[in-house]
Formats: structure tokens, sequence, C-alpha cells
């Protein structure tokens, strides 16, 4: 299926500025991987999927890329985003159970997702449907063990309507994957598997368009080599960023060089 509306480098320059400004206002962290995951969302939203296809966030505390790309769609407002992490809001840490249309599951109890995702793929396989589906998981969530059975009932099954996506940044909640529980490369164990596995940059626009447009007779894996924090530099592969929320003086920065990047 072609691509619908390409995106700009002004496209994800204003998400990403929209991204901080979000998480500024609300003073919570979690911005390294929602830049690290956010080019790769709008590329899914706004120029592959299309009627009934079904997105899965399975690094769900991912949300603010998922809610500022949902924004550039016109399906979250200003007013929405405002309410990001506050009380009552239906626009949480971690994508809600129900309320937003484009959001199928609650998730972030990582390891999940995929699971989610081959289900919901094998039903509309069951029913004859064209439907696809995409997971996005983190690098960190492939060192438990639900993620594989995931994987192993994908393959089994033959779910060639699911595209599974890892955004690979290299870090986590405590440290590199590398020095958590390694299993570096990463595309090195899900070789073994029937899978057609491709490993690209995760923020070059035009690698992603061509791994989500290729055919393939197998079950789809899409590695995005991705930077933690990416665009703005004091952020970029540190693993505070995880965590911290922008100071200010931090967010003017950030804001400033995100506009003075090259175009």
């Amino acid at each position: 299926m072609g691509i619908k509306t390409k995106l700009t480098a002004e496209n994800f320059s204003a998400a990403r500025k929209r991204l901080l400004q979000m998480h500024f206002d609300s003073g919570v962290g979690h911005i390294g991987g929602n830049l690290s995951a956010l080019d790769a969302m709008l590329i899914i939203f706004h120029e592959y999927l299309s009627g009934e296809d079904k997105f899965i966030l399975s690094k769900g505390h991912s949300a603010g890329a998922l809610y500022t790309t949902l924004w550039s769609l016109g399906r979250l407002r200003d007013q929405d985003l405002k309410q990001f992490h506050k009380d009552d809001t239906l626009l949480a840490g971690h994508p809600p159970a129900k309320g937003i249309a484009d959001i199928q599951f609650a998730t972030g109890s990582l390891g999940h997702g995929l699971s989610l995702a081959a289900g919901t793929a094998l039903a509309f396989k069951l029913k004859g449907s064209d439907t696809r589906v995409i997971c996005l998981t983190s690098d960190g969530e492939w060192q438990e063990g639900s993620t594989w059975e995931a994987l192993i009932f994908a393959c089994h099954h033959r779910l060639l309507n699911l595209t599974v996506m890892v955004d690979h940044n290299n870090l986590q909640g405590f440290g590199s994957t590398a020095d958590v529980a390694s299993m570096s490369p990463l595309w090195d164990r899900l070789q073994g598997f029937d899978v057609d596995l491709q490993i690209i940059d995760g923020h070059d626009p035009d690698a992603i368009r061509a791994a989500l447009e290729g055919e393939s007779q197998r079950l789809r894996v899409i590695i995005l080599r991705t930077v933690k924090g990416h665009g703005v530099s004091f952020m970029e592969n540190r693993m505070e960023w995880h965590y911290l929320p922008l100071s200010e003086e931090q967010f003017k920065t950030a804001i400033e060089e995100i506009e003075g990047a090259p175009k």
C-alpha cells in the first residue's frame, strides 16, 4: 500500500518540540525513550496505517510519543495534551485501557504487548481480514520470556499480517541492555527464528518507509537502531533521561537546539 502523506523534516521537528513541551508542562520524565520512538511512530500513523489497521505500543512508557503522534494527526487537541499525567486524566503515563480509539490496550507492564498483538493478528487472520497489526517493543523487554513466547506463537501461526518493531536504543531503566541482561546483539538471537529480519536506522525516514512497505512471506521483524534522547544533544545516549524531567533552562535549550537543527 503506497505512502499517503509523506512527512517533512518540519513535521518531525514540530512533533519533537510538542512532546518536550508536554513533558515539561507535566513535570515528568521518560523523555529519552519517547524521543527514540517518535520518528517511527509518526511514519507508522501518517504514512502506513489505514482503514482498520492496528498499532499496539508494547513499550508503554513511550505513551508521550504516541499521544504526540495522535496530536499531529488532529486526533488529540492541545488541551488534551495539557492533561498529560494529571489526576483523573485520560492521558496517563502509560496508554489507557479505554477512551482513545487509536489505543487498543493498556500496556507498559513490559513484555505483554507482543502477545496482545499476536492474538489480535491471529483473530484478523481467522476472519479472513486483510487488517494489519504493528507492535512496537523496546529492546529491554526482549529480556522477558513472555516476549519470546509471543514470537514463537506468531511464527508458528505464520502471522504475515503482523509486523514487530524493536526500538533498539541500548538503554533501559537500570543501565545499558548489555549490562543488565546481555543478549547483544539482539538480532543474532532473532535470526534463529522463521522471520524476515531487517536492521535499519530508526531515525532515517526513508529506511523506515522502505522496511514497512516491503512484502514478505514470513513474519516481519524490524530492528530500529535508535538513540535514546534523539535530537537533544544533552539527552542522547544518557540513561538518566529514562527518568529525569526537564528544568526550565534545559527545556529552552532543547527547543533551541531542535529549532536550529538542519532541515
